[in-house]
């Protein structure tokens, strides 16, 4: 009888991202999976019933570390500092709005573990605003933000920067400068 191949799970979570971003949440399979880690798909039942208790597992984990790095912000001195984290740390995540939009597809009721994580997804994604709220309402103490702007708006706005293809392959440090220049002084040569 062969031997199964021993993997870790920051390998089968890395991997499941992996695949999750090349296929999306309907082309993500545990044939695909299995054969990525070369092991039999039969390993994979050993530890999850179905794909959506493992990528919700995943997710979970994600949006975690995602989290910690998020409140680890409020270490930096003034809105600015603030800023600029935030910004390198959507960046350094891009992928996280892509998973946020993955878990809104996984049905809830394919067992308990799944209605659990997911329940436990949404707790997270509010944990995540309730830090970002901690930050907007220090750019309104410090007078930076406009107070006629919704918060929702400038954090969406913020946000939605991951999304803006690089089509023109600028460099990274680059892109995100420009995109920093465009949230903070806008785009006008001038004022109009």
């Amino acid at each position: 009888m062969a031997r199964e191949r021993k993997f870790s799970i920051d390998e089968l979570f890395r991997t499941t991202k992996e695949l999750l971003l090349l296929h999306g949440y309907e082309g993500f399979t545990f044939s695909l999976l299995a054969d990525r880690l070369e092991i039999s798909r039969g390993t994979l039942y050993k530890y999850y019933d179905n794909k959506e208790e493992l990528i919700t597992d995943y997710m979970l984990d994600e949006m975690e570390k995602f989290l910690l790095k998020l409140q680890k912000i409020t270490e930096f001195d003034g809105f600015e500092a603030q800023f600029n984290e935030l910004l390198a740390l959507i960046f350094e995540h891009s992928e996280i709005h892509q998973i946020i939009i993955i878990a809104l597809q996984i049905p809830a009721n394919i067992s308990k573990k799944v209605t659990l994580n997911k329940a436990k997804l949404d707790v997270q994604h509010l944990d995540m605003y309730k830090h970002l709220q901690t930050f907007i309402d220090l750019g309104r103490a410090e007078k930076i933000l406009k107070p006629q702007i919704p918060d929702g708006l400038i954090l969406g706005f913020i946000f939605q920067t991951i999304a803006i293809p690089n089509h023109t392959r600028v460099p990274a440090e680059e892109w995100v400068s420009s995109i920093k220049e465009i949230i903070c002084h806008g785009m006008f040569t001038k004022n109009n």
